[in-house]
């Protein structure tokens, strides 16, 4: 054989192994997920969502967030998603969430386009918007679960702890200041610089949270005594990426 082929040949056929081998790796991970792939995109008409209760959206969220946290997101045709819900929508839950940029809830589930309602304001806190933003998804649009996602060493819950004053920001803190009342039983440092008292405000935050929807919104409040929808809460950790929801 002539020399000059033998190295292009050689490459060739290391090119050839390296592609099939990448191939066969992405159809394992299709395969592995199979079941979890139709259930998260199961959702298509008003039929689909009635078939979902509280305690199975929380089992999806808990998978995806699984999925998320093992790098192992669910590969979506973002394009086809924005024509098939052009013109309805049946999501399955209400987030309420911080603003914080490290937190997308859609991410952080491994949900897309259509499924999710999401509310995101510094700190989660409640206020009159939210609770009719609240109230239509699930009065009007039959979300589920209405999942309010905390998030440890909040910046929002920091500032309140350290009683910022900045314009707007101001009046904003003030509705986390019930939640540092509530731990007020702490027995250590209770300032801005320790992160484990800031992480139990921001645990009682959501509680506060869910007791004032429960309070401000009879609509919602009836709603969940129904059982037509539940009520939860969460917290996210910054480190692993794993949500844990709260009893």
């Amino acid at each position: 054989m002539n020399k000059t082929w033998i190295i292009p040949v050689i490459a060739l056929a290391f090119s050839l192994g390296s592609c099939t081998s990448i191939t066969d790796n992405k159809a394992d991970a299709i395969v592995a997920d199979t079941a979890e792939v139709k259930q998260a995109e199961l959702v298509r008409t008003a039929e689909d969502q009635s078939k979902f209760t509280a305690e199975d959206v929380i089992s999806r969220f808990k998978q995806g967030n699984k999925r998320f946290t093992s790098n192992k997101l669910i590969t979506r045709d973002l394009p086809a998603k924005v024509r098939e819900n052009s013109g309805v929508q049946y999501p399955l839950a209400v987030i309420l969430s911080c603003m914080d940029s490290r937190i997308p809830p859609e991410t952080v589930f491994d949900e897309s386009i259509g499924d999710l309602f999401v509310v995101r304001v510094a700190g989660n806190v409640i206020n009159d918007d939210i609770l009719g933003s609240m109230e239509y998804a699930c009065k009007v649009s039959g979300a589920k679960l209405i999942l309010v996602l905390g998030h440890g060493d909040c910046g929002a819950v920091k500032s309140a702890i350290k009683k910022v004053k900045l314009g707007n920001i101001t009046e904003l803190l003030t509705k986390i200041k019930p939640a540092i009342e509530k731990s007020a039983s702490y027995a250590g440092d209770k300032s801005y610089k320790n992160h484990d008292f800031i992480d139990l405000v921001c645990l009682n935050n959501v509680f506060v949270a869910i007791n004032e929807i429960k309070a401000r919104s009879p609509i919602l409040k009836e709603m969940a005594n129904k059982g037509d929808i539940t009520i939860v809460g969460a917290l996210y950790d910054m480190h692993t990426g794993v949500v844990k929801f709260l009893e």
